[in-house]
């Protein structure tokens, strides 16, 4: 009777039981190297004569023995001398460093600010999350104007090779969304006309201000537009408040 049972229950157990996989990752780039004409070992990497005087001077704010913590600083710099991080350039830094080129390739597929593919002279970054979907106009139509002032999609290049177009996570300036990254700048508060007046600022060889797009030159960074509604006077000096017998 009670071996029966035990039965049942195992065969019941074994009808329920549901196996669970991984779920497939989807990304626009692949995590693992395929070589390439242009990305492969072969390909010649070495940093500028300029750079090289900015790499000692990078390793020396290391002890001996930790000099593999650079990597980070040496691969941005690898990534603005050429746009870009192909591997001969981590091959080049982990050489320089004296580590396994493992380590090197460890860093540079996970954070996505290494481009592991070439992009374009202005690289185009538009945050699509929760704030920057609400905020102002929202980054839906500002990503259209993108797409319709430059003539590419997400992951695109022009064929001038001046622009990339590429759809991120959020980029920290949440409360002055919608707002874009193009190249090492913030341009924030965008409507549509200043998006395309942006870009064809940058077709036309000029530099667009970075910062808030709202026309409010006493807005600096993150202040509501309405005006302060804290810290309007200036601070205390020391001992405001403390207990004249303390």
């Amino acid at each position: 009777m009670l071996s029966s049972f035990r039965h049942i229950l195992v065969s019941t157990a074994r009808q329920i039981r549901q196996l669970h996989g991984t779920p497939a990752m989807c990304s626009s780039h692949l995590f693992v190297h395929r070589d390439s004409p242009d990305n492969n070992p072969n390909t010649p990497f070495e940093f500028s004569p300029e750079n090289k005087k900015r790499v000692e001077s990078i390793l020396a704010n290391y002890p001996e023995g930790h000099k593999s913590a650079a990597v980070i600083p040496l691969l941005d710099l690898a990534q603005r001398q050429i746009g870009w991080t192909p591997i001969s350039a981590m091959h080049h830094v982990a050489d320089l460093l004296k580590m396994p080129r493992m380590r090197v390739y460890e860093v540079a597929t996970f954070y996505t600010m290494f481009n592991r593919e070439p992009v374009g002279k202005y690289f185009v970054q538009i945050c699509t999350t929760t704030p920057c979907m609400l905020g102002g106009v929202g980054s839906g139509p500002i990503l259209e104007a993108i797409k319709s002032n430059l003539g590419i999609d997400v992951g695109e290049t022009t064929e001038d090779k001046m622009f990339t177009l590429a759809e991120v996570e959020c980029l920290g300036a949440c409360i002055n969304a919608p707002m874009v990254q193009i190249n090492d700048n913030y341009y924030e508060d965008l409507t549509v006309d200043d998006m395309n007046r942006i870009l064809n600022d940058l077709k036309a060889g000029k530099e667009p201000k970075p910062g808030p797009q709202s026309g409010q030159d006493w807005r600096f960074a993150c202040e509501p537009k309405g005006g302060l509604t804290c810290l309007t006077e200036p601070p205390k000096g020391p001992g405001f408040g403390v207990r004249s017998d303390l």
